[in-house]
């Protein structure tokens, strides 16, 4: 259950108990990949689906003000952080899954009996058994990208709902241990409402300048206001200032940090660290059958003809 049920749709294909509860009573098994978000070295959350900052952690945060709206207040403040069009300045650091045998961009998407997941989670294994996950993490390159940003979003699955049904990243993996890193850089409204809508049809929405697109085992993100507070600390009259801006968000100043969407919940960290665990629980699914969503929508279909 949830606002979107993006977890369902993204394991199942389908929001419908029934199918859930049979599911449960058969004892399908689907494993699943877990992100933890840490900071300066300290756990913070878990993230199963999503891991927003930016776009859709400023929808959150501001939605959670107008809970009394109910489902409507996710509308509203689409629609008031879309006009807003803030961006945000910062650093991420990301390591390459070099043992994902997928591609964001390759269309294949995850059904059941996924042989990419399978191949990944054994390649992983053999690397971790030979080396250790310690040393292997400190070998391999850092890549790392400075930038302004709309958004910048994480998934461990497709996030799949009925108001996007290819989901934010259509061919993300549900148990290859890896996560999809989404860069939307500073655009214009008008590019930004291009890409938006691309994810309610069947066009590519990595097919845009500003959108870059990894699939990565860790990253890391400190925003600008982190890295400035980090390098000079005898700046007082900036800290205050900054700080001004935060607690009066009406002024025309840029607000310099975001929240973190974090599978629904608001996490307030501008640096934070995120690691990707393969396969680290199970669910009672199946995975996405082949067709699945089609059949569904043509059942759906249907039953609305007939009434």
């Amino acid at each position: 259950s949830g606002s979107t049920d993006c977890i369902c749709y993204s394991t199942v294909g389908i929001s419908d108990p029934v199918t859930s509860a049979l599911h449960i009573i058969v004892g399908d098994c689907q494993p699943l990949d877990v992100s933890s978000v840490h900071h300066n070295n300290t756990f913070l959350k878990y993230s199963v689906s999503l891991l927003g900052y930016g776009f859709y952690g400023d929808i959150l945060k501001d939605s959670e003000k107008k809970r009394w709206m109910g489902p409507m207040r996710y509308d509203y403040s689409g629609f008031k952080t879309f006009l807003s069009h803030h961006y945000y300045e910062g650093t991420i650091a990301y390591q390459p899954a070099k043992h994902s045998h997928g591609s964001p961009r390759d269309k294949e998407s995850c059904r059941t009996g996924c042989y990419i997941c399978k191949k990944s989670e054994k390649q992983l294994a053999e690397q971790n058994k030979e080396h250790g996950l310690k040393r292997e993490e400190g070998e391999e390159e850092w890549k790392v990208i400075k930038g302004k940003f709309l958004a910048i979003n994480a998934v461990n699955m497709s996030c799949a709902c009925p108001r996007s049904p290819k989901g934010l990243s259509p061919a993300a993996h549900l148990a290859d241990g890896s996560a999809d890193l989404i860069l939307v850089r500073k655009c214009s409204r008008f590019d930004f409402l291009r890409y938006l809508v691309r994810h309610t049809n069947q066009d590519d929405q990595f097919d845009f300048p500003f959108v870059d697109v990894y699939r990565v085992k860790c990253f890391q993100f400190t925003s600008k206001l982190s890295e400035d507070n980090e390098s000079n600390v005898m700046d007082i009259g900036k800290k205050r200032f900054g700080q001004f801006c935060r607690d009066h968000p009406a002024c025309c100043c840029n607000i310099v940090n975001s929240t973190w969407n974090c599978d629904g919940e608001t996490l307030d960290s501008s640096a934070i660290e995120v690691r990707v665990h393969c396969q680290l629980m199970k669910l009672f699914a199946r995975g996405i059958e082949e067709n699945c969503k089609d059949e569904a929508a043509y059942s759906q279909s249907s039953i609305e003809q007939l009434l």
